[in-house]
C-alpha cells in the first residue's frame, strides 16, 4: 500500500471525528455589532484543511519541498494544503505569511488558522487542527508531524496566529 494511503488510513478516524462531531471548532458565537466577522473560511473548509493536513503526517521533510511526493518544508506544506483544500495560495515564505490574512489572538485560534513561531520575524509555521494541536514540517531529517502548542518546546517559542 502506498505511503500516502497508509497515512490517510491512519488519520481517517481523527478526521471523521473532526468532521462529523465538529470537535475541531467550538461553535462560533453569532456575530453582533461588537464582534467583527474575520474568517473567510467556512467551518467545512476549515475542517477540510485540518483533515488534509493530518493526512500528510509522516511525509518526509525537504527544504523547499511543496508536494507529498517530493516532501515538504513548513511553508510548502501550508501552501499545498491551502491550495488543494480551498484554492487559496498563501505566501511561499514564513516571513511573508506574517502578513497573510488577519491576526488572531491565541485565545481565539480556530481550526484552519496558521500558527507562526519566532520573535519579530517568524521562522516556522504550521496549521492549527484543533484541541491545542498543529501540523507542521519541522526540520531536515524529520517528517510532517502533529504537535501540541503547549508542548515543552513550542510553548516556549514566540507564537502568533493568522486567519486567512
Amino acid at each position: 500500500m502506498p505511503v500516502l494511503q497508509q497515512q490517510l488510513l491512519r488519520w481517517l478516524p481523527i478526521g471523521a471525528c473532526l468532521l462529523v462531531l465538529g470537535c475541531a471548532n467550538p461553535p462560533a458565537p453569532p456575530p453582533s455589532s461588537s464582534t467583527p466577522v474575520i474568517s473567510s473560511l467556512t467551518p467545512d473548509q476549515a475542517n477540510g484543511i485540518a483533515i488534509h493536513a493530518l493526512g500528510l503526517v509522516g511525509t518526509p521533510y525537504r527544504y523547499g519541498g511543496n508536494t507529498p511526493e517530493g516532501g515538504f518544508d513548513c511553508s510548502g506544506l501550508i501552501g499545498y494544503v491551502y491550495r488543494s483544500s480551498v484554492g487559496q495560495v498563501p505566501p511561499r515564505t514564513v516571513a511573508r505569511m506574517a502578513g497573510f490574512g488577519r491576526p488572531v489572538a491565541m485565545s481565539e485560534i480556530r481550526t484552519g488558522d496558521l500558527v507562526l513561531f519566532g520573535p519579530s520575524t517568524p521562522s516556522h509555521a504550521g496549521i492549527y487542527v484543533g484541541s491545542g494541536r498543529f501540523v507542521h514540517a519541522p526540520s531536515t531529517g524529520g517528517e510532517v508531524r502533529l504537535d501540541r502548542l503547549d508542548g515543552v518546546y513550542w510553548s516556549r517559542q514566540a507564537m502568533q496566529a493568522r486567519r486567512p
